[in-house]
């Protein structure tokens, strides 16, 4: 299962978890960074890397976090930017 990057990333989006994703699979959705679910292998190299403890498994998301998922699941990736696409 994929890993998700939660609410507390929202206004942070510390770019350390970028830079240790073997695959590229998190995006920039505007206020927060975002892991493909399609792509993200579950290495867990990106959950020790956060400053915010954003980041869980994806079985392991708290209840009032998991719309998170969701989000994730949902998106267009087509639309969205690698997370280097940011200054």
């Amino acid at each position: 299962m994929a890993y998700v990057i939660t609410e507390a990333c929202i206004g942070t989006k510390n770019t350390a978890c970028v830079a240790v994703c073997p695959v590229d699979c998190i995006y920039d959705a505007g206020d927060q960074y975002v892991i493909n679910p399609e792509e993200c292998i579950d290495c867990s190299m990106c959950m020790p890397q956060c400053p915010v403890e954003a980041i869980y498994p994806g079985d392991q998301v708290p209840d009032d976090l998991r719309h998170y998922a969701k989000k994730a699941a949902d998106l267009d990736y087509s639309k969205l930017a690698p997370g280097w696409g940011v200054n």
